[in-house]
């Protein structure tokens, strides 16, 4: 097993190649944000319990990884889902065939994807807006956007008024059918959250994520009751399970499994079908690059309620 850190400007990648005495080689990524060298060596520490193992027996070495050791969060899980995807890559390599269809084939050809990582700019609506003009350039027809500046816990009515006027510029330069998604980034207490939806809420805007706290999804269960944007959730979930918090609360109809950190492909197969049976569609968080990209696509194909996908500049 090999690993790859690739800098991408002001974040880092890491790949990792899976390789195998047959001559195929599979490649999965466990990219996560600060923690490079940390999930390096993650990999290369748990490597054991996959090498010389039949890379085809996708599932009994993802379990072997996790389940042999003491459960150590996103990092065990990211190291889980490099070496899980790229035994997935070897074994419909191996059969010829891309990886949705080993896992039941495709319900769609194509899938709509947002924009994200591209609003680095000054908290001014002009400059939101000359950014948005060039991520709408590049084809995409949805952005995703925090537009609340240094905003935390509560906002003053005057960076509230500017987060308005950004969103307001950008749906009336690119009309009713653009999407415009919000990340709360969990900055606000609960009420406050609810407060600042209902502003903006006129503008059309695709859905409200991570609207509080990350300590207690059930205060995001409460918003998304009474919120007037759908709400989105569960990037920070490491384990299938809790997503059941969502599904008891109710009302969050947009989960958002992030597959590298919860994984890896069978892992989030299961979120789907949970958020199916009730009532949710799935929008897998996706911060890194290429290779967790074309994971999620797998996915999309693969899952009949798969709503967007996120995409890093």
């Amino acid at each position: 097993i090999e690993t790859y850190t690739v800098s991408a400007g002001w974040k880092n990648w890491l790949f990792v190649k899976v390789c195998t005495d047959s001559g195929f080689h599979g490649v999965g990524e466990a990219t996560m944000n600060g923690f490079i060298k940390t999930t390096e060596a993650a990999v290369h520490e748990l490597e054991h319990f996959a090498v010389g193992k039949d890379p085809r027996d996708v599932n009994a070495i993802a379990r072997a990884i996790i389940t042999t050791i003491q459960d150590a969060g996103h990092v065990h899980r990211l190291a889980m889902a490099a070496i899980e995807v790229a035994c997935w890559d070897i074994l419909g390599k191996s059969l010829g065939v891309p990886i949705h269809q080993l896992l039941g084939g495709k319900h769609r050809d194509s899938i709509l994807g947002y924009a994200n990582g591209w609003y680095r700019t000054e908290h001014t609506p002009e400059a939101f807006l000359e950014k948005a003009e060039w991520v709408a350039s590049k084809g995409f027809k949805a952005l995703k956007l925090d537009p609340f500046g240094m905003a935390q816990g509560f906002i003053s009515e005057p960076d509230l008024q500017t987060a308005y006027d950004i969103l307001k510029a950008i749906r009336e330069r690119f009309g009713p059918e653009f999407k415009i998604l919000i990340d709360v980034h969990c900055r606000f207490v609960a009420s406050e959250s609810l407060r600042v939806a209902r502003r903006l809420a006129p503008l059309n805007l695709f859905w409200w994520e991570e609207p509080t706290t990350a300590e207690r999804e059930e205060l995001t269960c409460e918003i998304a009751a009474q919120c007037p944007i759908p709400v989105a959730t569960g990037e920070q979930f490491d384990k299938i399970g809790k997503f059941m918090t969502l599904a008891m609360g109710g009302g969050v109809s947009i989960w958002q499994p992030e597959p590298m950190s919860l994984g890896g492909i069978t892992n989030t197969i299961a979120v789907a079908g949970m958020a199916q049976a009730n009532g949710a569609w799935i929008a897998p968080h996706q911060s890194g690059g290429p290779g967790a990209t074309a994971t999620c696509l797998q996915l999309a194909a693969c899952t009949s309620n798969f709503k967007i996908q996120e995409h890093f500049n």
